[in-house]
């Protein structure tokens, strides 16, 4: 008779396998709670954003002698429009039958393309924003000179017709090597996307090519990401990449006071470790530096539609003024979608030139200023977008006679914490923005 197989217990406790054994439990992150002095913080932003409400609820419905000067500047500029993906197949589509009338004529073919050097680019008061003129110019297959380029804009049309007929997106860089002989150079497609965008009038994103997502977002804001739910109170220690997909985003939720917009990373991280956005309910938004579309764009989109204040942090230097610039004005490059680009009346919290001293920053942490820095604090004292702000040029005056500078993490000098558990509370409290 065969042995009878021996069979392990069922009811007694068996030890566990080393990888059982190895696992540790998941740990739960810290519970961090509205602060004890929320209300008495954020009583001045409060006050900003119900004045923000009332500006945007009292503007006229009707026409005025504003509404005419303002329909006869956008007369003389050229701006785009969001398109939903047939009208603009529908505008390729024309393109392309423009150009066969052409070419059976045996006349080749000539475009028409709204100019965007840097002549045409202009700074528009009544708008706030940088603005794409009126000027255009000829690209002709049968000039010498200009052919290649033609050829370049007919190639990405065929391309962009392509990607919208299967209703998906492609980067900047997949448009590049699909014809790398052709196009030879990245900025040579790149330019012709922007040229393509202003021929069909529609924006750059509604062509369906992107860039690479650069953007962080973290805080009191929820939304439906093409059908997924995102809740960026819970998206890990880093918060969520804005995607490059803008139109994707629907049903933006918030119960935020404020939005901050972080210049640097470094900073960001702080606020989205110490969950800053907890204890004084907010959203916190960085581009990494020098802004990209898609960050404006969500920027711009949900400052709109939550009709909440927006405060700036940024290093006290030019180039943290020119990064709100291009936020607050636009960019030459882009000044043909300025409308959905920029996010007007941006506050600048800090790191203002007066804090160096108002907070004691000690004067190791003080840069002195190189001569490139003065001389771009110089030209930014002629820009418009800073001189019809007087407290603005006050600060900007007073860094180009001091020629110091600081960055936002010299506030790390009396802490690591310091700038979520003091300066900020304390420059909310004061509504100390300009």
């Amino acid at each position: 008779m065969a042995p009878t197989k021996k069979t392990k217990p069922t009811g007694g406790p068996t030890e566990p396998s080393p990888a059982a054994a190895a696992r540790k439990p998941p740990v739960k992150r810290r519970q961090v709670n509205l602060a004890d002095d929320a209300d008495q913080v954020l009583t001045k932003c409060r006050e900003l954003r119900d004045a923000l409400r009332r500006k945007s609820s009292s503007l006229p419905t009707g026409e005025s002698s504003d509404d005419d000067d303002d329909e006869a500047k956008k007369s003389t500029i050229v701006e785009v429009a969001e398109m939903n993906s047939t009208q603009v197949v529908e505008g390729i589509e024309n393109v392309a039958v423009k150009i066969a009338r052409q070419v059976l004529a045996k006349q080749g073919f000539q475009l028409e393309i709204p100019s965007r050097a840097a002549s045409n680019q202009i700074y528009v008061p009544e708008l706030d924003r940088i603005v794409l003129g009126d000027k255009t110019g000829t690209r002709s297959f049968l000039n010498v000179k200009e052919s290649r380029k033609a050829a370049i804009t007919t190639r990405v049309l065929q391309l962009l017709h392509a990607v919208l007929l299967k209703r998906i997106h492609i980067t900047k860089r997949d448009l590049f090597y699909t014809d790398v002989k052709l196009f030879v150079d990245q900025s040579e497609s790149d330019g012709v996307l922007d040229d393509v965008a202003t021929m069909i009038g529609c924006t750059r994103s509604n062509l369906h090519v992107v860039a690479s997502d650069k953007g962080l977002v973290v805080g009191r804001i929820s939304f439906y990401e093409d059908g997924d739910f995102i809740d960026c109170t819970k998206m890990g220690v880093g918060g969520k990449a804005i995607p490059p997909y803008i139109d994707k985003i629907e049903n933006v939720q918030s119960d935020a006071e404020f939005i901050l917009l972080v210049e640097k990373e470094a900073a960001y991280m702080r606020m989205a470790e110490d969950r800053f956005y907890q204890r004084y309910p907010c959203i916190v938004i960085t581009a990494k530096g020098q802004p990209d579309v898609a960050t404006r764009m969500f920027l711009s989109r949900i400052t709109s539609e939550l009709q909440i204040p927006v405060l700036a942090l940024v290093d006290s230097d030019p180039y943290g003024l020119k990064i709100l610039s291009v936020y607050m004005s636009g960019s030459k490059n882009m000044s043909y979608d300025s409308a959905s680009l920029t996010t007007p009346d941006i506050k600048w919290l800090g790191l203002r030139p007066s804090d160096l001293n108002k907070y004691d920053l000690p004067d190791q942490c003080r840069l002195n200023m190189t001569e490139n820095d003065i001389k771009t604090g110089k030209e930014l004292l002629q820009e418009a977008f800073i001189m019809k702000n007087p407290k603005w040029m006050k600060e900007l005056q007073f860094m180009v006679k001091t020629k110091q500078k600081a960055e936002i993490q010299a506030l790390s000098s009396f802490g690591f914490q310091y700038i979520t558990e003091e300066y900020l509370p304390r420059k909310l409290k004061e509504g100390d923005w300009i």
